[in-house]
């Protein structure tokens, strides 16, 4: 993911999806103290007549549900009424071309508002004929519109500016008419990428609105662009207006530098964003040309930064070995596998409190890096197949988390529902676990909802980002990435895995190898290509509330990494400690510290607690022996761990039929 996306590295500033995006993000120029405008009033209609508003329109309709009627009075009237959203400034250069700061108008590009428009003074709004010119790096377009303003003027240019003269700073800022404030032109600065021209440093002030608007000399002459705030003082940035004029006809020019990360490591790359497109072009094929090439631009990126150190990248490499040989996360919440600063890769999360849901079910939420995490308990009430069919549903229960809200004004108003989704598809990861992609538009934010979810027994567990709109290739491209570097352990009552198998277009193919029999109050079983479990109500009760959890896991299998299970385990129930346990464990690589290679070799020589020996900790007494290889077989490179716990005090003869039972219902396929 790139860090600040494209069309806002100039302003500094990113704001968060839950705001308005286009008032405040997009503009990025905050006022400083201004003195009082002195020009000769009788250039002010002239500059009145060429300064416009760019407007977007506000959606019309809106799929959302809050918890109560939106207190839109809480708005100023302007903002209230008014049917379009306030994005910046243009003004008119004559000839039926008018410019404006490239970053505002790309507030249109995939936008779930209207196309940018201009606005006078007096209230009339005008569509975008063609772009004819267009600058990233130098943060310009010039355009036609479709329909001439009948009172539309010309500002006369001055090329040649003086420095340390005064200046003034024009905005139609946010629909209050056109605001002149006075400064002084006080510096050239060289741009920050290669130096390839100087920017116009000013102390007028700008306001959020100002964003191409006009720069005028004492005269009233227009001499820059007014584009930006500088991010350590209290001077705006200006492009001087020779640029624009000398800047080729006919052409969309983007050379810029893009930074480009991705989440699961620190590495980034900083290449450069460089094409043409001819033109003119309506706005929309313009929108078109750019998305396409912004587009490619990040999949390039993308293919690069995980192919850059190959030999590194998890699983690869001895950074990925401790987790390789570590004992599987049997934690129901989901992780991200990530590289540590020393290379290490391990596992990344941090959940936050649990939200109720009716019947049992409940929510956790959690954050990975920009990255939030869900682990959805579904309702007894509700079957997987109602879950995993009705993407509405889902997305009701995390919005009961609280995290989606509208500002409007002083109050945050919780969004209770999204309806339903713009897009619902499958995508298919590296592992083979088949997630169910959607995507949900937040209209008046111009933002997007995106979750990547994975049916698992109990529910689900979801990896979302929210993004403004014209991000969404970026955006669903990195979570495709990142569902490679997902840990998720699949957990649930044994009714629930019963619902849940019963769903084997959206099980990962791992469960082709896997059959799981229950038959309550008889017999229990697990197979698979590694390993047999199976017991009797003589071991342990078999219940529709008893849990089973299967702990997926990556190790390497004859020289290949796979994602399959490493750890059986089966409880009662939810609430007594009463349980069973099936354990892969493999020969430590020469790598790995000492503690791996001590707990291998207790292993192999069945020491304790691998002994067969009863053993109270916290009041539950536990045993343990190993199954596979032989005690006395030569180096073994994998074996099984198996476990038996109750609670309270039991005997050692007690304990130890237990586990003969557990044992001799157990049968090691894997060598």
């Amino acid at each position: 993911m790139h860090d600040l996306e494209v069309i806002l590295r100039k302003t500094g500033t990113m704001r968060s999806a839950f705001r308005r995006l286009a008032l405040l993000a997009l503009i990025g120029l905050c006022g400083v103290t201004a003195h009082a405008a002195s020009l000769d009033p009788a250039v002010l209609p002239k500059i009145q007549a060429a300064t416009f508003e760019v407007v977007a329109a506000k959606p019309v309709n809106d799929p959302l549900t809050y918890e109560k009627p939106l207190p839109l009075e809480l708005l100023p009237y302007q903002e209230r009424n008014d049917k379009y959203y306030s994005i910046g400034t243009a003004f008119a250069l004559g000839n039926n071309r008018y410019v404006t700061a490239a970053h505002v108008l790309q507030v249109g590009i995939d936008s779930l508002w209207g196309e940018p428009a201009l606005r006078d003074a007096g209230g009339h709004v005008y569509a975008i004929g063609k772009i004819e010119k267009y600058s990233l790096q130098q943060d310009f377009v010039v355009f036609t519109l479709a329909e001439q303003p009948a009172a539309a003027a010309a500002l006369e240019v001055n090329t040649k500016p003086a420095l340390n003269e005064v200046v003034y700073a024009v905005g139609n800022a946010l629909g209050t008419g056109v605001v002149i404030r006075d400064g002084l032109y006080t510096s050239d600065t060289p741009e920050d990428q290669d130096g390839r021209w100087k920017w116009m440093r000013f102390s007028a002030a700008a306001s959020p609105g100002n964003s191409g608007g006009p720069l005028l000399d004492k005269d009233g002459k227009l001499i820059g662009i007014v584009l930006m705030k500088s991010a350590n003082e209290n001077l705006n940035y200006a492009l001087p207006i020779g640029m624009i004029l000398n800047a080729p006809d006919h052409l969309a020019v983007i050379d810029q530098r893009v930074p480009y990360q991705f989440d699961v490591f620190d590495t980034v790359l900083s290449n450069t964003l460089k094409t043409q497109f001819a033109l003119p072009l309506s706005f929309a094929d313009f929108s078109a040309a750019f998305q396409q090439r912004f587009n490619a631009y990040v999949d390039v990126q993308l293919k690069a930064l995980l192919a850059k150190e190959p030999d590194k990248l998890f699983p690869r490499g001895a950074g990925s070995n401790q987790l390789l040989h570590s004992m599987p996360s049997m934690d129901d919440f989901p992780a991200l596998i990530t590289r540590d600063n020393d290379g290490t890769w391990s596992l990344a999360k941090k959940a936050g409190g649990n939200t109720t849901l009716p019947n049992n079910g409940y929510v956790t939420p959690g954050v990975v890096g920009r990255n939030l995490l869900f682990h959805i308990r579904k309702p007894d009430n509700v079957t997987s197949a109602q879950l995993y069919g009705d993407p509405s549903r889902m997305m009701d229960m995390l919005a009961k988390v609280g995290f989606l809200t509208r500002t409007i004004g002083p109050e945050k108003v919780r969004i209770t529902s999204l309806g339903k989704p713009s897009q619902d598809t499958l995508y298919t990861d590296a592992w083979q676990r088949r997630w169910q992609v959607r995507v949900w538009p937040l209209p008046a934010e111009n933002a997007l909802v995106m979750t990547f979810a994975l049916p698992v027994p109990d529910g689900y567990v979801v990896l979302m980002r929210i993004a403004g709109a014209s991000q969404q290739h970026d955006y669903l491209i990195n979570l495709q990435a990142l569902t490679d570097f997902f840990f998720v352990t699949y957990d649930g009552t044994l009714a629930q895995w019963q619902e849940f198998l019963k769903n084997p277009a959206l099980l990962p193919v791992a469960f082709k190898d896997i059959k799981i029999d229950i038959d309550y109050g008889h017999r229990f079983s697990y197979a698979s290509k590694r390993v047999h479990l199976a017991f009797t109500p003589e071991l342990q009760k078999i219940e529709p509330t008893s849990m089973l959890t299967l702990g997926f896991s990556y190790f390497t299998d004859h020289g290949n990494v796979v994602w399959d299970v490493g750890d059986v385990w089966l409880a009662a129930s939810a609430h007594d400690q009463y349980w069973v346990n099936l354990s892969r464990t493999t020969a430590p690589s020469d790598d790995l510290d000492d503690s791996f290679k001590s707990d291998w070799n207790k292993i192999v020589n069945r020491q304790r607690p691998f002994d067969g020996v009863a053993r109270s900790e916290n009041d539950v007494m536990k045993i343990t022996s190993v199954v596979g290889t032989p005690a006395d077989a030569k180096q073994p490179s994998t074996l099984y761990t198996v476990y038996h716990y109750a609670e309270g005090a039991h005997s050692q003869a007690a304990m130890k039929s237990k586990l003969d039972l557990l044992m001799k219902g157990v049968r090691v396929d894997e060598h």
